[in-house]
């Protein structure tokens, strides 16, 4: 498909076909998807758990206000954001630059010292403000590739994170959940999946600047 006619197919899926299951190649495309979405610095304060155990998932629907789609998807992605970012955590990040680019320590330093110095000033309020932006840019980076694979999609605030952490125990792993995608394909009859797209006119969204 075409990236519009991709997009257009697209929607929040409200069912999916629990006897679908999606393969582990779809999987592997939406983790490296997921590592690839831009962020801030392209410091990655994110990580994703991706939960395929039906066991879980059903337990998961009681934090999620009852929502179909956790215990009938494929899979269900949670993106989560790092509870510390600190120095070590962006000293962490250059060495992969130096590493990954063999870029000399003169040229990454100054960068280096003014994150360090910018995110000493930041209140922890304010960085976790910050990374769950990240969080969203990632999400919306798997939802179009979801669209462009054909995998059907419901990107979900609507759920209780402080149960998801703990029962996940995030918290274990300096974690925190933002956000929620359940993963899979659309039944058949879902009669979301017919409905038209309602979209203001581009003339409405759309400004040319000259």
């Amino acid at each position: 498909m075409s990236n519009i006619k991709a997009l257009n197919w697209r929607y929040a899926t409200k069912k999916f076909n629990d006897n679908k299951i999606l393969s582990e190649e779809k999987i592997r495309v939406l983790k490296q998807a997921f590592n690839l979405t831009a962020t801030s610095y392209g410091l990655q304060p994110l990580k994703m758990l991706i939960i395929s155990n039906k066991e879980t998932q059903k337990q998961l629907k009681e934090f999620s206000f009852n929502q179909n789609q956790v215990d009938t998807a494929s899979h269900v992605l949670v993106i989560c954001i790092e509870n510390k970012v600190d120095e070590e955590f962006i000293k962490n990040y250059f060495k992969r630059v130096k590493h990954v680019r063999e870029t000399p320590e003169e040229i990454l330093k100054p960068f280096h010292d003014f994150l360090v110095d910018d995110f000493k000033t930041k209140e922890v309020e304010e960085i976790e403000s910050w990374a769950i932006n990240q969080a969203y840019l990632a999400l919306g980076t798997l939802l179009t590739v979801c669209a462009a694979e054909e995998i059907d999609a419901c990107p979900m605030e609507g759920f209780e994170p402080e149960k998801y952490d703990e029962f996940l125990k995030l918290h274990d792993r300096n974690l925190r959940s933002v956000l929620v995608l359940p993963v899979g394909y659309r039944a058949e009859d879902d009669m979301f999946s017919k409905f038209k797209k309602v979209r203001r006119p581009l003339d409405e969204v759309i400004i040319e600047f000259d």
